[in-house]
């Protein structure tokens, strides 16, 4: 039995993290930790049946010993002296922020507007996209968990671009449930700021989460140098990520030619759910699981030979868009079964 420390436990991808490890056969909880709750249990924070102990994290760092894997769920910026502190002692580290997830310092820099502390830690992080990444992540002990935007594009479009088909500009439209901005404050994030109300936010080429998909799609086609305009939007719902892409392909490139490459290019993995012509993804597709669905269609049904397609691809933000998919990389990095826990 494998036993997990929490590094932030009382966020959202915290407790879904205590959640998921209690289903899982082989991980066990070892201890978690908090900041602003240390000192009291879990049971008193969130409403859900374990009392376990919250420590704070200066405690866990005595406590590495414990354990044989480390989640770290603290807030950007804060994950990467504990990642430093505790991959020291020999642990695995799966970082859930943003710390790790890009190549270099400049590109750190330039999605995140701030100096990385410890920029020569950025190669000896695998990232972890599962499906596109398995061969890397097997055995790592560093591992930076994808976020939740990213995790829908880079997988509704990474048979198009693996196969030098996709269009160099490309068209992001995607929505996210509340729960993806954390247990925040904010007065966006108020009920009645947005219930009944739909919020776009850093739209165009603004948003962070664009680093990751240059990285992934640029860095997997033979062209490369997308280009991306992304608008996220803050949708009412308490969780979920819908992203709807517009594409183009190459002339002559047909529908049925695009479903082959998809079944191929996912066939076998356990998370992918390819929907079927004439079905489109929703979020009730993949909430409270750890699938991405994808569904393909032509953007004009009267062109069937047309350049133009709209990938939908949906997610759960919790669960594949950042806890479960972190389960599914210590299953494959420990060599478990990759689905232990998940479904």
């Amino acid at each position: 039995m494998y036993k997990a420390g929490i590094a932030g436990a009382t966020g959202y991808t915290g407790v879904e993290l205590v959640q998921l490890i209690h289903r899982h056969p082989q991980l066990e909880v070892g201890w978690i930790t908090s900041e602003s709750s240390a000192g009291k249990c879990l049971s008193d924070v969130h409403a859900v049946p374990w009392a376990y102990p919250l420590i704070p994290l200066h405690e866990a760092y005595d406590r590495a010993s414990e354990v044989d894997v480390v989640f770290l769920c603290l807030p950007h910026g804060h994950s990467i002296m504990a990642a430093l502190r505790f991959s020291a002692t020999g642990v695995r580290v799966i970082d859930l922020s943003a710390d790790f997830r890009l190549a270099d310092a400049d590109s750190y820099r330039r999605w995140y507007g701030a100096e990385h502390s410890a920029p020569e830690m950025l190669p000896h992080f695998v990232y972890g996209l599962c499906e596109i990444y398995r061969e890397q992540i097997r055995g790592a002990q560093l591992i930076a968990n994808p976020g939740c935007y990213p995790t829908t594009v880079n997988l509704g479009l990474y048979p198009l671009a693996k196969a030098g088909w996709l269009g160099h500009h490309i068209i992001v439209d995607s929505k996210s449930g509340v729960s993806g901005a954390g247990r925040s404050t904010k007065l966006a994030y108020q009920f009645v700021e947005a219930n009944e109300n739909l919020t776009p936010y850093n739209v165009g080429y603004r948003h962070r989460h664009i680093g990751e998909m240059e990285r992934v799609l640029n860095g997997v086609s033979r062209n490369g140098g997308f280009r991306f305009t992304f608008s996220p939007h803050l949708l009412p719902v308490s969780r979920g990520i819908l992203s709807t892409m517009y594409v183009t392909v190459p002339a002559g490139v047909t529908e049925s030619q695009i479903r082959d490459l998809y079944a191929e290019t996912y066939a076998g993995e356990p998370f992918i759910h390819l929907l079927p012509a004439g079905q489109i993804a929703t979020l009730r597709h993949t909430t409270y699981t750890n699938r991405c669905a994808i569904s393909i269609t032509p953007a004009n049904p009267d062109q069937p030979e047309g350049q133009e397609y709209i990938i939908v691809a949906t997610e759960d933000n919790l669960i594949k868009g950042a806890s479960g998919q972190a389960i599914q990389n210590f299953n494959i990095a420990a060599g478990l079964d990759e689905t232990a826990g998940l479904w």
